[in-house]
């Protein structure tokens, strides 16, 4: 149960971040202003056209990537004025023990934690798809919003273990593809044993198939070729149109239901994303937690009164910060190219930080 100072605690250090993260954001906003300025005008756009199409979704994303390290600095600050105030001895003085010290962080940690984890999971998804499609509408066509035809040109896409398909273009309107083909090979000679063509392969929104004109089925033996050809066709391919839009924000676009549906596709095509989608998926997850043990940690740091007061403290947040975000970023390479499980990969820099946690507060004063 939270007492008084336990309430007056938690209100400085919540006030302190919902304060430090609208200026950060703030801030953020108008040099992303002074930077598209340009383009803003071009779109004669009104102002508050331009507030709630783009930076309704620029703000939400900017603040889910920053959110961890604004945490861990307020609380360094809030927690430095409290021991430069030597409100922190004063309570250590009277029998409070530094675990008792901690519940208000604790609370406000898992507060935090809990919104950013909805946010990334649900809120955040839907802002970054606004955001992509307004740049890809008035600044830049090739920033990954939705393109009414697919720019990629003889585009190859892995469907099944042994089995490669490629478009030569999309259109998105119609859901349409033309000069589509499909080639399976045999893994053990390394040889196409069959070839798939069809001029055109359309989306059937009612039977939820596709439909297929002009096929041509290619067999290849050892004795010779067989060739089969079909005017039309419906076929239950294990992709669907939203597997062709792929773009550098898909995975960013999705909420968490729609990426774990979209894992379960990839999977079923032994699809080579699935890494990459896995590790977002965990990611959302791991940042949360980090949450709750960067709060512990810039507790634990500032609450010992040293020369130097807040500064020394801040600083010490800031390369713990970029250290955090330094080893995030090695993981994830190396669940990517090389073979380190995604979910290792998400969550190793925050299980490594929260020994360091642990470690501060053995060696801090009790």
């Amino acid at each position: 149960m939270l007492k008084k100072i336990d309430w007056y605690i938690l209100k400085s250090f919540l006030v302190s971040f919902i304060f430090t993260l609208f200026l950060v954001l703030l801030i953020t906003g108008v040099v992303d202003t002074s930077e598209k300025t340009d383009d803003f005008s071009k779109s004669q756009l009104s102002f508050w056209a331009i507030i709630t199409d783009y930076f309704s979704g620029f703000i939400p994303s900017i603040g889910a990537m920053v959110f961890p390290l604004i945490v861990l600095i307020t609380v360094i600050w809030c927690t430095s004025v409290l021991a430069n105030r030597t409100e922190i001895v004063a309570l250590f003085a009277s029998g409070m023990s530094l675990k008792r010290f901690l519940r208000p962080y604790w609370v406000g940690g898992i507060i935090l934690a809990t919104g950013l984890f909805f946010a990334n999971g649900w809120g955040v998804p839907k802002a970054v798809r606004k955001m992509t499609t307004f740049r890809a509408k008035y600044i830049d066509p090739n920033s990954g919003g939705e393109k009414h035809y697919y720019d990629h040109i003889n585009h190859y896409f892995k469907i099944g273990k042994n089995s490669y398909a490629g478009i030569l273009s999309y259109d998105t309107a119609t859901k349409t593809s033309y000069n589509f083909f499909v080639g399976t090979f045999d893994s053990a000679n390394k040889q196409m044993v069959t070839n798939f063509r069809s001029d055109l392969i359309k989306w059937d929104t009612a039977k939820n198939t596709w439909h297929l004109d002009n096929t041509l089925l290619r067999v290849l033996q050892l004795k010779g070729e067989e060739n089969s050809f079909t005017p039309t066709l419906d076929s239950l391919f294990n992709f669907k149109p939203n597997n062709l839009l792929t773009d550098e924000y898909t995975k960013q676009k999705l909420t968490n239901p729609q990426l774990q549906e979209l894992i379960n596709q990839e999977k079923l095509r032994q699809s080579e994303q699935v890494k990459d989608l896995e590790l977002e998926k965990h990611k959302r997850i791991s940042g949360a937690l980090a949450v709750i043990v960067l709060t512990l940690i810039g507790a634990i740091i500032a609450s010992k009164k040293i020369r130097g007061g807040s500064g020394m403290h801040l600083v010490k947040g800031l390369v713990i910060g970029a250290l955090l975000i330094l080893l995030d970023r090695f993981s994830s390479v190396f669940a990517i190219k090389g073979n380190l499980p995604p979910m290792a990969a998400a969550y190793i820099p925050t299980i490594i930080f929260s020994f360091y946690a642990y470690f501060l507060y053995l060696r801090a004063p009790k």
